[in-house]
Formats: structure tokens, C-alpha cells, sequence
């Protein structure tokens, strides 16, 4: 799993059929300094995750796990929104502090 922030969302009227009614977000992929690569992605999102919210994201084969997902053609899927993270006793993001 990856960690990043949801920078935007994307919105697609024309797509698989097995991906309608799938909310896809625009990720910031985070390094482990808690600053942002400059690397996004689109990810489609099973949590209800918001613009500026960390998330977890799930990649490759990983994204079709989840119950429902198997059979859509997914490379990532947003499967937890972060409340906090502390490296070395650090704490690199607060969601509490966000707001």
C-alpha cells in the first residue's frame, strides 16, 4: 500500500460498464517524510475519502481484492482514510490537525 493525498477528483461519463457509479479521485502519492512526490494517480475510491484527506491506497492485483471489485479493471483503489502518522515518534499527519 501507498500512502497519499487526494488532490482532486475525476469524472468520466463514458467508461466500462462495470465502473459506473465508481467515484475516481486524483492522488498525490506521499514519501516517507510526509512530503508530496510528484507523482498522481486516479484512483477509485470504496471509503467516501475527500479533497485534502490521506488515504490508503492499494495497487495492482491488491485493488481487486475487495468484495465487489474483482472483476473491474482497477490499478488502484483508495481503501482507508488516515487519522495519523508517526515515524520514529514523529508525527508526520494529523487529521485532527488538519481541521
Amino acid at each position: 500500500m501507498q500512502i497519499a493525498r487526494v488532490r482532486g477528483t475525476v469524472v468520466s461519463t463514458q467508461k466500462d460498464p462495470s465502473l459506473m457509479g465508481v467515484k475516481f479521485l486524483l492522488v498525490q502519492l506521499i514519501d516517507e517524510e510526509g512530503q508530496p512526490l510528484p507523482e498522481y494517480e486516479v484512483a477509485a475510491d470504496c471509503v467516501g475519502a475527500g479533497v485534502n484527506e490521506w488515504v490508503l491506497v492499494s495497487r495492482g492485483s491488491a485493488a481487486r481484492q475487495l468484495s465487489g471489485f474483482e472483476k473491474r479493471p482497477l490499478d488502484a483503489l483508495v481503501v482507508g482514510i488516515i487519522d495519523t502518522v508517526s515515524l520514529d515518534n514523529r508525527k508526520l499527519y494529523s487529521k485532527k490537525e488538519q481541521y
